[in-house]
């Protein structure tokens, strides 16, 4: 393909300010207007999506539930840019708001963006131990349950997944 490197850097910024402002509005679509069409998403917990309505519909169901909805930022720890290619690979973080106590809890998985041109992505992988992300949740709510702050979604997630 031979993308340029500074166009790979802007379209990496506009796809870490849409999901920003995602988070902050709660329009999960703004993340899924990111990607092409027909592009493809590997998410390894969740699945595969073809399609930017299929990704459209995972993206807003799984943020708009616990835990993704008590998510406060996915900010890039690093990434890599292969101009050649058209890949981005980055670690995202994945921090919990507080849960009452000031303790911080968050994991972090390794995306892979290949693009597709015009600012947009037509292949996303989220690649991470699931484990780590169970850990993560029951941490916050053991620490939000005992807070006293355990919010009814949390809990429901909780029971059925342990504390």
């Amino acid at each position: 393909m031979g993308w340029s490197h500074s166009e790979l850097e802007d379209a990496f910024a506009l796809y870490q300010q849409a999901s920003a402002d995602a988070r902050r509005t709660g329009d999960w679509g703004l993340f899924a207007d990111r990607f092409t069409e027909d592009a493809r998403y590997y998410e390894h917990a969740y699945g595969r999506f073809e399609g930017r309505a299929a990704i459209r519909e995972w993206v807003i169901r799984t943020m708009g539930a616990f835990p993704g909805n008590r998510m406060t930022a996915f900010p890039a720890n690093w990434s890599v840019i292969d101009a050649d290619r058209g890949w981005v690979i980055a670690e995202i973080d994945n921090p919990m708001e507080d849960p009452g106590d000031g303790s911080h809890h968050a994991a972090a998985n390794i995306t892979i963006l290949h693009y597709g041109g015009d600012g947009l992505w037509c292949y996303e992988e989220d690649a991470y131990n699931p484990m780590n992300f169970l850990r993560m949740a029951q941490g916050w709510c053991r620490a939000a349950h005992a807070a006293g702050t355990l919010p009814e979604d949390a809990r429901i997630w909780s029971d059925r997944y342990g504390r």
